[in-house]
């Protein structure tokens, strides 16, 4: 345990460095691609990275536009975070995804997030992690969405006990930073040991390289 917190540590260091793209390529998405059954991929020891990106919960319409809504293009920024950490730390992934899509149009999401906020709600998920009880460590991202986390996030939260485990957490977001999200996981997860370590990126001033660290 003390050699995985040693690598934790240097990880997050290295996260300070870490780019967050702020506009990604645009590429092809097949439709069956991502709407594909979430599974937990990986193999880490006792490590599970937990994560909900827009990308991945919504429906690209057509006509989106890729340029000024790049966080909507698979990979979304906390879902590239995602695979670093998995990358670093040979963890196992899991894709935090809803039975009901997102929009694609940016407004549009933002409207149905606050109303999914303002009712409390908790989305239905497409999957849940099978033995949450065989991970001791948790990485747990998310973007900054209405100054607080997505719902679907709370959903995870309330149908995985983390419960003793360390909760390293990660997030996008624009000119919210964290707001509200810490405390409304802390308020959902009381007994999960959450570190004072919190990446936080800040998608349009981000770097675009990524420096690795050497875990040794």
């Amino acid at each position: 345990m003390k050699k995985i917190l040693t690598m934790l540590l240097t990880l997050a260091m290295s996260f300070t460095l870490v780019a967050c793209r702020t506009a990604e390529e645009s590429v092809e998405i097949e439709e069956s691609s991502r709407n594909k059954e979430t599974t937990v991929e990986g193999g880490g020891a006792n490590i599970l990275i937990a994560y909900f990106t827009w990308a991945e919960n919504a429906v690209l319409e057509e006509d989106v536009d890729v340029v000024t809504s790049p966080s909507v293009v698979v990979p979304g920024n906390v879902q590239q975070l995602a695979t670093w950490i998995q990358e670093e730390t040979g963890g196992d992934i899991f894709s935090i995804r809803v039975t009901d899509p997102y929009p694609s149009d940016w407004d549009a999401c933002l409207e149905r997030a606050n109303e999914e906020r303002g009712s409390d709600v908790r989305p239905e998920l497409q999957d849940n992690v099978e033995n949450i009880d065989q991970y001791d460590t948790v990485f747990l991202g998310y973007p900054n969405w209405w100054y607080g986390v997505p719902m679907a996030l709370l959903s995870f939260l309330e149908q995985n006990d983390l419960s003793g485990k360390d909760v390293y957490l990660f997030c996008s977001h624009g000119t919210g930073g964290l707001a509200n999200s810490v405390e409304q996981i802390v308020e959902t997860s009381p007994e999960a040991i959450i570190s004072d370590s919190i990446f936080d990126c800040y998608e349009e001033e981000a770097a675009s390289s990524r420096m690795r660290s050497d875990l040794g």
